[in-house]
């Protein structure tokens, strides 16, 4: 399942992405029971996360969160998410496994997609997969080897999509 918090004004095709996130789940042999949340932010936003978790005041396309929220960070930030709601990850009693957050910066991707010349939702699609990836235990700045690996994962997925 994939928990969708979009923190822009911009429409995303919610739908889609929750495909994509099956896809890449089953790519890499994760159980379906799984639950990922994904939020869309701008540039102030990711830039503060970027910097309060991996010492970097930049801006970046996305973000991964193993086993910790962001989420109260994100609703103090932004007023519009419910208040109760759940923020924290627990453990379900229907056995769904909380694999972490992914944080993508919907203008960061604009600027990608319109460099690479692609479409935006492809774009978004590429950041989504990367980021599950990550939080599948992946992870490219460890070794060449390990970036490899994981790019020919992403064109594995893409290719399915």
């Amino acid at each position: 399942m994939l928990e969708i918090h979009n923190f822009t004004q911009n429409q995303i095709d919610e739908i889609f992405f929750q495909q994509v996130a099956d896809v890449v789940l089953k790519v890499v042999n994760i159980d379906k029971k799984t639950e990922i949340s994904l939020a869309i932010v701008g540039d102030g936003r990711i830039r503060k996360l970027n910097k309060m978790y991996r010492g970097k005041n930049r801006v970046t396309d996305v973000l991964s969160f193993q086993n910790k929220t962001v989420m109260p960070y994100l609703a103090k930030a932004f007023p519009r998410m419910k208040k109760g709601e759940d923020m924290e990850f627990i453990e379900t009693p229907d056995g769904i496994k909380r694999l972490g957050e992914v944080i993508i910066c919907y203008s960061r991707a604009k600027k990608q997609a319109k460099k690479a010349g692609h479409s935006l939702e492809k774009e978004l699609t590429i950041l989504l997969i990367h980021g599950i990836l990550h939080l599948s235990g992946y992870d490219h700045e460890q070794n060449e080897s390990e970036a490899e690996r994981m790019e020919e994962i992403e064109r594995k997925v893409l290719d399915l999509i």
